[in-house]
């Protein structure tokens, strides 16, 4: 016969327990604008608002989940946090806010890419800054000639797109 002794409770896990306030205060201003905006139904029944509406009201639904296992402590133990990655991170959004305007859109993110690759683990700065730059030039296109949409235009977009 295998007897299954029960696992010793953990405590409830703080930091589960605010993002879980969090999701609540985020979809209550969900819920808060979405109620506001006046509600004109087309065709399909559908209007502004309700969008608004479902995301709140999904947000609430996971805040209350992350909450109730919160309590019950029912989150693994996570690991320690590495601070490193998370400067390189930072720096990296740091740098493209600062380059957006002045550099452009696929430097600043070509740049924001190869600090992620970074922290991530890898070691070839070389290699990750320009696929970065190659990558968010080829986003620049899709979203500048497909979708319409400007994005802050530097020395390679205006090469390439003409813009």
């Amino acid at each position: 016969m295998n007897l299954r002794f029960p696992e010793k409770p953990r405590r409830p896990d703080g930091a589960a327990a605010v993002i879980g306030i969090l999701l609540a205060a985020l979809g209550g201003v969900m819920l808060w604008e979405g109620y506001r905006l006046p509600q004109q139904t087309g065709y399909a029944g559908v209007g502004p608002a309700d969008v608004p509406k479902l995301v709140g009201w999904c947000l609430m639904a996971l805040a209350a989940w992350t909450l109730a296992d919160a309590l019950r402590g029912r989150f693994e133990a996570r690991p320690r946090q590495q601070i490193p990655p998370v400067l390189w991170i930072v720096g990296g959004l740091a740098a493209q806010l600062i380059l957006l305007t002045a550099a452009g859109f696929s430097i600043a993110s070509g740049l924001l890419f190869a600090c992620t690759a970074r922290a991530f683990g890898a070691r070839r700065f070389w290699v990750t800054l320009p696929a970065g730059f190659l990558f968010a030039l080829v986003v620049y296109g899709v979203f500048d000639r497909l979708l319409s949409l400007n994005l802050p235009a530097g020395l390679p977009e205006r090469l390439v797109y003409g813009g």
